[in-house]
């Protein structure tokens, strides 16, 4: 199967109300390298010009930008843009019943395992609570029919994605980004944050080790419609580990019920959401602000990248 090749244009807006005298923020904007994500172009453009820049690579490998501003501004622009090919990737369902009976993984990645094998010492930095995840026995109570004995762990993760996708209803409404994932287990709605955090949440109680993705999904226009520039959004969904597959992790999408292939395109990977925030930082001064997002994802072989877009895209080179 060939690549699919996608721009992306992703693009944050504060007015603050008032001048801020000092800023300090990290982005997770640029995509992450994957065996199956290849980036041709990236960038980032930021406006004002911050005082200080540095880019470079966070704790779980994420490509990361860390800026600094000393002068007063009282607005900031961020604009991502990326050219990527996104190779399939899913496993079928062959690999799923293939992959390790839970228990069995359960065992290897427990704290006294002796000796570690040398691919569970990365997994296991996404086996315990992290900010956004508890680990608490009614979630493995949730998860326990999922997961009778001996299945294999991907085929119980791929149970657990289907139970959350057929109990839990999206609304945007319901949750904030602070809400605690057993208050989201009892209320059953949220947005993909809020399902991903409660899959994960729900693995980590088994004991085994999980990780969350944030990246774009791509959206497709009625028909005969147009592609509207900055109608799509960002996504979230779950990586699990499992030694043995092709990368020792594969991703579960409990929002949409399926498993993740050449329409997600990944931007980080952490331990919640709070690892990998697009935009997270301090700033002194100012007034209340809430962000303005705008993504638009553009598969470049079913479709003409619309003008809106070619010209931003344009403007971003001729700045170069």
């Amino acid at each position: 199967m060939e690549p699919v090749r996608y721009h992306v244009l992703h693009e944050t807006s504060y007015d603050y109300g008032s001048p801020i005298s000092l800023s300090q923020q990290q982005l997770h904007l640029s995509p992450r390298f994957l065996p199956w994500q290849l980036v041709h172009e990236q960038r980032i453009d930021i406006e004002p010009q911050p005082t200080w820049r540095r880019d470079g690579l966070d704790a779980f490998g994420n490509p990361v930008s860390w800026i600094s501003f000393h002068a007063p501004h009282d607005s900031l622009r961020l604009r991502s843009t990326m050219n990527i090919s996104v190779l399939s990737h899913m496993p079928d369902a062959e690999q799923l019943a293939s992959s390790m009976p839970w228990e069995e993984l359960r065992e290897r990645l427990a704290y006294d395992a002796q000796p570690p094998e040398p691919e569970d010492l990365e997994a296991v930095r996404f086996l315990f609570e992290s900010p956004h995840v508890r680990v608490k026995h009614e979630l493995a109570q949730y998860a326990a029919d999922c997961f009778p004995p001996g299945t294999p762990v991907l085929v119980g993760a791929h149970n657990l994605m289907t139970k959350i996708f057929e109990e839990f209803e999206f609304d945007p409404e319901a949750t904030t980004v602070s809400t605690p994932v057993l208050e989201v287990l009892e209320n059953k709605r949220g947005v993909c944050q809020d399902f991903a955090h409660l899959m994960i949440a729900c693995l980590r109680a088994l004991g085994l080790s999980a990780r969350y993705v944030s990246g774009y999904l791509l959206t497709r226009p009625p028909p005969g419609k147009p592609r509207l520039i900055g109608a799509d959004a960002s996504h979230a969904w779950v990586s699990v580990y499992a030694p043995g597959t092709a990368d020792n992790w594969v991703d579960f999408d409990p929002t949409n019920n399926l498993l993740p292939d050449t329409e997600h395109i990944t931007l980080a990977i952490g331990r919640d959401f709070s690892d990998i925030s697009p935009l997270r930082g301090i700033i002194l001064g100012g007034g209340s602000a809430e962000p303005e997002v705008a993504v638009t994802v553009v598969p470049l072989d079913e479709e003409e990248i619309p003008e809106a877009l070619r010209a931003a895209a344009e403007a971003v080179k001729a700045a170069d």
